[in-house]
C-alpha cells in the first residue's frame, strides 16, 4: 500500500496511516518510515481511548521488530560473558543464544543442551533451596533459558506485554526490580508437573521487599488469578498500572486486582524507579521440564511502558527528592553485581550526603512521610542539650541538579513538631550559588504537612557539578529543646507567566 501511495502528498499519506492504524492500537508496524507516526496511537489495552493521558516511554518500550534484540535498550544475560545479578535459577542457566527476535516477536527459548558448558557452581535462593547449574540432585539437567533486562528504569506508569509462555515446566516472567523492591507483574508456567501456586491456567503477581536484612519470605502482597485458558496456548495482554500509592493489575484490559498503600502501610515498597525483566526459569518445586518438551519459547509480541507528563522538573528523580532511595546516573552502566538491597553508592546510584557533624541532627527516617514511606528528619535536641555545630546540612551528589536560566518555583513539604522551632530553613543551589531562605517557621501550622514555596530566577545555568543543599543554622535555633522537623517531596517547576 505504501508503494502505491508514494506520489500522494505527505500530509494525506500521514492522515491515511493514522486512520488505518488508529483503529487498532495494538497492531504491529513493520516499516521504519511509519513507526514514529504510529507510536502515538499506541495506548494501554486497559485504556484504549487514552482517557488518562498516557505518553509512551520509547526508551524502554519495544515492538521487537527486526532480526535481533536492540542492545541499546536491553541487557542480554550472558552476552559477551556478562551476567547481571545472577546467571539464572539453577539448574537452568541463562544463555545469550536463546534470545531471538523473529516474526515480530521476542522469543526467549528454553532448550535441552547436554553439550553446553554450564557454570560449575550452585545457586541458592533462600528457603527455595540450592541447585547446581546443569544438574539436579546429582543427575544431569542440561536446561538453558534466557533473560533480558531494560537498561533504563522508570518511576510510576503503566507497563504491558502481549505474550504466550512455553508449553513446559518452565516459567515466563514479566517483572521489575529497583532499589530495595521487586514487582512480579506475572509469573506463569506452561505445564507444571507438581501442584503449587502456579498452574497451567493461572497467574501469580507479587511484590517483594528487599530492604536489608533481605531474608525470605520477602513478599508483601500477592495475587493469584485463575484463568479461563492455558497460558501456553494463546497470546494475552497483561498490564500493571503502578501509581505513587497503588498498583492495579490487568489481564486483556480487565482490572483483576487493586492494591493500595493503605492495605500494607509501611510495607508499601514500590517507591523507587524500576527496570523491566523478561525471562524464563525453572521452579523445581513445581517440577522439572522433560527433555521431550523442549525446546519451547516464551514469546513476547511487545513490551510497552507509558507514563503521565509532569510539570515537576524533578519528576524523573522524584523518589530521591522524596528521600526514598538513590538518584540514578543512567549515563553509566549499572554495576553487574548491584542487587536491589545494595545501599552502597557507586557511579550509577548515589545518595544524599550528610557529613559526620550533621549526622547527629539530620537523617532519613521511615514512618513519617508526606508520600512514600520516608522523609528527611531534623532530630532537634532535648532538655539540657544545645546545638553543637554552627550549621547542619544535607547535600545532593554533584550533578544532581541541572537547571537552565529562567524563572522557577521551588517547593517542599515540611512537618513541624510543637515547640520553639528553628526560625529558618536555608536551601541553596551550589554552582552557581543561589540561596532560598524560608523564614518565620514558628508562625506555621504544627503537626501537619505544610508546603513551602519560593520563586527564584536563575541568571546562569547549572554547572556540571551543581548540587542542592538543605541547611539549618545554630543562630536560628533556641538554646535548648528544639523540636523535630521533617522535610519531604521537593519539587521544582517552571514559574507560571
Amino acid at each position: 500500500m505504501i508503494k502505491q501511495l508514494k506520489h500522494v502528498p505527505n500530509f494525506i499519506l500521514l492522515l491515511a496511516l493514522l486512520v488505518v492504524f488508529g483503529c487498532n492500537a495494538q497492531k504491529k508496524i513493520k516499516t521504519d518510515k511509519t513507526v514514529q507516526t504510529i507510536k502515538s496511537t499506541l495506548n494501554p489495552f486497559s485504556d484504549q481511548e487514552n482517557k488518562e493521558g498516557w505518553v509512551l516511554n520509547d526508551e524502554i518500550s519495544d515492538e521487537f521488530e527486526g532480526t535481533s534484540i536492540d542492545t541499546t535498550k536491553w541487557f542480554v544475560e550472558g552476552q559477551n560473558g556478562d551476567y547481571y545479578i545472577w546467571k539464572g535459577r539453577a539448574p537452568s542457566q541463562f544463555v545469550p543464544h536463546n534470545v531471538r527476535v523473529e516474526d515480530g516477536k521476542l522469543k526467549l527459548r528454553t532448550a535441552w543442551e547436554p553439550d553446553y558448558p554450564f557454570f560449575q557452581e550452585t545457586y541458592t535462593d533462600g528457603n527455595m533451596g540450592t541447585a547446581k547449574y546443569g544438574e539436579y540432585e546429582g543427575k544431569p539437567m542440561p536446561v538453558t533459558t534466557a533473560g533480558v533486562i531494560s537498561k533504563k528504569r522508570f518511576l510510576n506508569g503503566y507497563m504491558e506485554v502481549k505474550s504466550k509462555v512455553g508449553n513446559a515446566a518452565i516459567t515466563g516472567a514479566f517483572w521489575a526490580i529497583g532499589y530495595e523492591q521487586e514487582l512480579d507483574v506475572y509469573e506463569l508456567m506452561g505445564n507444571p508437573k507438581k501442584s503449587g501456586n502456579i498452574k497451567a491456567n493461572s497467574y501469580l503477581a507479587t511484590a517483594h521487599d528487599w530492604s536489608p536484612p533481605a531474608k525470605r519470605p520477602t513478599n508483601v502482597f500477592q495475587h493469584t488469578e485463575d484463568l479461563p485458558y492455558r497460558t501456553a496456548d494463546e497470546f494475552h495482554v497483561y498490564g500493571a498500572e503502578w501509581g505513587e500509592d497503588f498498583l492495579k493489575l490487568f489481564i486483556d484490559g480487565k482490572l483483576v486486582h487493586h492494591f493500595t498503600q493503605n492495605d500494607v502501610g509501611l510495607d508499601w515498597v514500590l517507591n523507587n524507579p524500576m527496570e523491566v525483566w523478561l525471562d524464563s526459569e525453572i521452579f523445581f518445586w513445581l517440577g522439572l521440564p522433560h527433555k521431550e518438551e523442549l525446546p519451547v519459547d516464551f514469546e513476547i509480541e511487545y513490551m510497552r511502558v507509558w507514563q503521565k507528563p509532569s510539570d515537576n522538573l524533578l519528576a524523573k528523580d522524584r523518589a530521591f527528592y522524596g528521600f526514598e532511595g538513590p538518584i540514578l546516573f543512567e549515563d553509566v552502566p549499572r554495576p553487574l553485581t548491584m542487587v536491589p538491597e545494595d545501599s552502597n553508592a557507586n557511579a550509577y546510584q548515589k545518595f544524599w550526603l550528610i557529613d559526620e557533624g550533621s549526622s547527629k541532627y539530620f537523617s532519613i527516617v521511615e514512618g513519617q512521610y508526606a508520600s512514600g514511606v520516608e522523609s528527611l528528619q531534623f532530630a532537634g535536641y532535648g532538655k539540657g542539650e544545645n546545638f553543637e555545630i554552627e550549621k547542619a546540612s544535607v547535600l545532593t551528589p554533584e550533578g544532581a541538579i541541572n537547571l537552565g536560566t529562567g524563572d522557577y518555583t521551588f517547593s517542599m513539604k515540611v512537618w513541624l513538631d510543637q515547640g520553639r522551632i528553628s526560625e529558618k530553613i536555608y536551601v541553596s543551589f551550589e554552582n552557581p550559588k543561589l540561596e532560598i531562605v524560608f523564614k518565620d517557621l514558628s508562625k506555621l501550622a504544627r503537626r501537619q504537612w505544610v508546603t513551602l514555596e519560593a520563586n527564584i530566577s536563575k541568571t546562569a545555568a547549572s554547572a556540571k557539578n551543581d548540587q542542592l543543599k538543605i541547611e539549618i543554622r545554630k543562630e536560628d535555633l533556641p538554646k535548648d529543646k528544639a523540636p523535630k522537623i521533617f522535610i519531604d517531596d521537593i519539587a521544582i517547576k517552571k514559574a507560571k507567566k
